[in-house]
């Protein structure tokens, strides 16, 4: 899914900033944190905001009598960068930490305390950056993710009215809880919320043509919703 994403960013010509990258005990991601900057991008990446499946076999560390598909659910978020005008933090409002990075196995990959850990004490928001050497560089980029994510709990807190009229009118969809599945036993791609299907799994996930067209599709079938919904309020 990193991966894919980056993949998708490179397509795209936007710029991709990593700000933490932690690795699984286990192999993999346990959870990575990027800024992407470009034309359109909160345009064409809002839509992958959600719970994405993943159903696969492991091909490796298993005995031939437990090859089964294996299902595992993963969360993206994703957050629109707001400007630096628009989000004010007091400094009494503002609690630095700086620690030392840990790369795979809890090494660490510095000598300094040069990892940063914002804090922002009236809501206990936190974000953190471990990325750069610099301790300034990892400030910089833990206070964009925290504003950031502030912005995101403002503009959650006035659309919460509005999304709570919607949910009542359209009811709880199930598929609400998985807004796609990556099927790679079928080589299938299902995007639930368009009911859209693509095949050569691993031709989507690299971030090409073929996720650029599912984003285009969702993109078509919220402006049909938008829409709709503006005749019916019209009527």
């Amino acid at each position: 899914m990193f991966d894919m994403y980056q993949g998708f960013a490179s397509y795209k010509h936007w710029d991709f900033e990593l700000f933490n990258y932690t690795p699984a005990d286990y192999g993999g991601v346990h959870h990575a944190a990027v800024r992407i900057s470009g034309g359109s991008v909160y345009r064409w990446l809002k839509f992958e905001g959600g719970t994405h499946r993943v159903q696969r076999i492991p091909e490796v560390g298993l005995s031939s009598r437990m090859q089964r598909i294996h299902t595992g659910t993963m969360t993206v978020i994703v957050l629109p960068q707001p400007r630096d005008v628009d989000i004010q933090i007091a400094s009494k409002d503002l609690r630095i930490d700086t620690f030392r990075s840990r790369g795979a196995g809890g090494q660490s990959v510095n000598t300094t305390d040069s990892a940063v850990r914002a804090v922002h004490l009236p809501t206990g928001t936190v974000a953190e950056c471990q990325q750069f050497r610099s301790q300034l560089q990892n400030r910089d980029a833990a206070l964009r993710v925290l504003r950031a994510r502030l912005y995101q709990s403002i503009m959650g807190r006035q659309r919460a009215q509005t999304h709570a009229a919607r949910r009542q009118q359209v009811g709880t969809r199930s598929q609400s809880e998985r807004i796609r599945t990556y099927n790679f036993s079928q080589d299938r791609v299902t995007d639930h919320r368009i009911a859209y299907v693509t095949r050569d799994i691993k031709e989507f996930m690299r971030g090409g043509e073929a996720l650029e067209e599912v984003l285009r599709l969702l993109q078509e079938n919220h402006e049909r919703e938008a829409l709709l919904k503006l005749v019916q309020n019209i009527s």
